[in-house]
């Protein structure tokens, strides 16, 4: 039954309160959802930018060129100019047709100088063709595209330049390679007979420059192979020839100061009813050679040292899935570490460094020999059709893929397959090196060192500021260390960097010393405490016991820090072989643990990333506690429980919730951090759990690499794959963290 009787107007809610009320009420709930829509923003923004790194190669073919009469006289090679413009293609007779591919019409047609080859060759590197004679001579030319601009257009004009013409041995050729830098080069011959010889190419040095190649002498290689030899591989450092047999083996010729020697022989497809090698050819850099089996196995091998060894051969890093039969041709790219194959009618396009196909299609025709753009951009596949047949390529990120972000990759000079991020090099051959994994692992080492240091600190100095110190000394102490975690990062770290690393680098004994007897005496301190009488304990008033202790724990503290030297002269000693005795801990580490000692290392970035920490574990930490009802402290004293037994047994577990909410806030602060970790380590990616190594975290990689990364480019989209995985790490650690603070508080909730 209600009550008739109306409200009185003193107790009627004013309306403007009402609307006010309404008003606020509504702010709240926009606010609430402009902040989920913000991060849900974020969060599509960088999935939008790393969602590129993805995709697969896009081919499309946009024109079909006539070339039947190369095709007719014998196919040699096909290439494409810099720009991608200018198609052309050799025959065997040695003729070259440059074609314009926006309409398809002829530009130019050249004849390689001297008699027809007996064996031609094309090296896209340097556009440069290798015409072996049937008179045993060797002879290069090189096809040269120049930008010409006229009445405001640019027109390409093509040139044909003679290059070397020099005898490598009496007889006709099978075959012909050439290699090296501008300044010394080798031109390598096979014989008709099997015999081959080498000949070193000196460039002079003028006071007007480098002058022309010229032979300084020819070398019998015929007796360091054995079995028929069908093939010669020379890559760009002009030191080394390997030459592929019938039966199948690669045999390694090196130069060494002494003349050349066989290397190394091994057989690429051993395990195979048919190990011999249909195709061979060298990747980007000359460091590794992609063999394929007359069967379509394919595979790399690269130049590493093995375990054991102390000489780099070639070793077996990577297998490709096989092609459906022989490879016809195998054409490398010149930017990066792809490849293009064809096999029948299949074309296909992988990528060596993580072995993936990027591309691969069975056309309508059987291509017959093909080339990669100089730019990646664009393909060139002549097909028995008689057609040249020019596409587009589309694979900006080709050396993105879950192999190379997230597992063990072999690459190129490493003994065995391992993580490793190294994302430039020096030179344009370089092998990007994209494993987050290193970072992964530095950010969570770096994240336990700090929270190592930070957890214990923070909460039982929040347990003895809310339940034993003394209010007006609280009053000061808990605004003291709020104002701390204002305190730039930044600073931080060039505290630590250049103030902590050197003070501690010689003095880790001492810091030992601290770490085992402060909280040794400490708690022998609290021992005795607890044991004396009301009486003696009422000397001191409650709260203030710290006066007493801080002089004896700053007194132990000094003599722990002067006492590290003699503990480091009884403990840390190494004997040299002259048979001195050194005591130094920063030589005792590596030789006795086998792991190196850097002066900026995870104990310097666990330290100071920990004080930055404390201050946000202390002040959650120590709001909870002192939120627990003064009923329940009250009441566990009087049923005789002591200060210490009630912190720990009562306040302890129903502040719970909130102490592992400031433990979980302290680990996405110490997650996320940047400055102090860029500053005071090494910023190497390393994954070593050693405590005296550095290590770069995926928040100190985006700051350090960002500003370099082209726009759009695969190290700019790796970039925000770390900071994906650090906002989904984030989320989920919050999201347990809610989880389990809710369970917490269910279970410690009180009445």
């Amino acid at each position: 039954m209600t009550d008739p009787r109306p409200i009185p107007d003193r107790f009627a809610t004013a309306r403007s309160v009402l609307v006010v009320d309404r008003l606020m009420g509504v702010a709240i709930r926009t606010g609430g959802v402009g902040i989920i829509a913000a991060v849900s923003a974020i969060l599509l923004f960088i999935a939008w930018q790393v969602a590129p790194l993805f995709s697969g190669a896009t081919v499309r073919e946009d024109r079909r060129l006539d070339a039947v009469a190369a095709t007719a006289a014998g196919l040699a090679a096909v290439g494409l100019d810099e720009w991608g413009e200018h198609p052309y293609v050799v025959d065997r007779q040695g003729r070259i047709t440059v074609f314009k591919a926006g309409d398809g019409t002829m530009e130019a047609s050249f004849t390689l100088p001297g008699p027809a080859p007996a064996v031609l060759h094309y090296a896209a590197r340097h556009a440069r063709f290798l015409a072996g004679g049937p008179d045993g001579r060797l002879r290069t030319a090189q096809l040269a595209f120049t930008p010409v601009f006229a009445d405001g257009k640019r027109t390409i004009k093509p040139t044909l330049k003679p290059g070397l013409d020099l005898p490598l041995m009496d007889g006709p050729l099978a075959d012909v390679a050439v290699g090296g830098s501008e300044a010394r080069q080798i031109a390598v011959g096979l014989g008709a007979d099997g015999r081959i010889a080498v000949v070193d190419l000196v460039a002079e040095e003028t006071m007007l420059g480098r002058g022309n190649l010229k032979p300084t002498g020819t070398v019998d290689l015929t007796g360091l192979v054995s079995g028929k030899v069908r093939r010669l591989l020379v890559g760009d450092t002009g030191t080394q020839v390997v030459a592929l047999t019938a039966d199948g083996d690669a045999i390694v010729l090196q130069r060494e100061d002494h003349g050349w020697e066989r290397r190394q022989v091994f057989r690429p497809f051993a395990d195979l009813k048919d190990p011999s090698i249909a195709d061979a050819a060298f990747l980007l850099g000359d460091v590794s050679i992609a063999f394929s089996s007359a069967t379509g196995a394919q595979r790399l091998f690269s130049l590493a040292i093995p375990p054991g060894g102390d000489r780099r051969v070639f070793v077996n890093t990577k297998t490709f899935d096989p092609l459906p039969g022989g490879a016809t041709f195998t054409a490398v790219s010149l930017r990066n570490k792809s490849l293009l194959s064809a096999s029948g009618k299949t074309l296909s396009l992988r990528f060596g460094t993580s072995a993936d196909i990027r591309w691969e299609r069975a056309l309508e025709f059987t291509p017959l020999a093909g080339a990669i753009g100089a730019k990646y951009d664009r393909l060139a596949v002549v097909g028995d059709d008689g057609g040249l047949h020019l596409f587009s390529l589309h694979d900006p990120h080709p050396e993105a893929s879950l192999r190379a972000f997230f597992g063990k990759v072999w690459y190129e000079g490493a003994s065995a397959p391992k993580y490793e991020w190294q994302s430039t090099g020096g030179t344009d051959d370089f092998e990007p090196k994209l494993s987050l994994v290193p970072l992964i692992f530095g950010t969570l080492k770096g994240t336990i060192y700090a929270l190592l240091f930070a957890i214990p600190i923070g909460l039982l100095a929040a347990l003895y500021t809310a339940e034993f110190m003394h209010p007006k000394v609280k009053s000061v102490i808990k605004p003291t260390v709020e104002i701390m975690a204002a305190m730039p990062s930044v600073v931080l770290g060039f505290l630590a960097a250049l103030w902590l690393a050197p003070r501690i680098e010689d003095r880790v004994p001492s810091i030992i010393c601290i770490v085992l007897l402060v909280p040794a005496v400490t708690a022998l301190l609290g021992f005795i405490w607890a044991r004396l009488t009301p009486s003696q304990r009422s000397l001191i008033r409650p709260g203030w016991e710290w006066v007493a202790l801080l002089p004896v724990v700053a007194i132990v503290g000094v003599g722990a820090w002067h006492l590290g030297p003699a503990v480091e002269s009884l403990l840390f000693t190494v004997h040299h072989a002259d048979g001195t005795v050194v005591a130094d801990f920063r030589q005792w580490w590596p030789k006795v643990m086998g792991v190196p000692y850097e002066q900026r290392n995870s104990l310097v970035v666990g330290v100071m990333m920990g004080f930055a920490v404390i201050p946000i574990i202390f002040t959650i930490t120590e709001d909870s506690l002192s939120n627990v009802p003064r009923n329940l402290r009250s009441a566990s004293l009087a049923l005789g429980a002591s200060r210490w037994q009630t912190a720990w047994r009562v306040v302890l577990p129903t502040a719970s919730a909130g102490i592992f909410s400031a433990a979980m806030i302290g680990l996405g602060r110490a997650i996320g951090e940047t400055m102090i970790v860029v500053m005071a380590t090494g910023n190497t990616g390393v994954m070593d759990i050693n405590l005296f190594n550095g290590m770069r975290t995926l928040s100190a990689n985006i700051a350090v690499e960002l500003p370099e990364a082209p726009v759009h480019g695969t190290l700019y989209r790796t970039l925000f794959l770390g900071a994906l995985l650090l906002f989904l790490f984030t989320f989920a650690v919050n999201t347990v963290a809610e989880v389990m603070r809710t369970r917490l508080r269910e279970k410690y909730k009180t009445v």
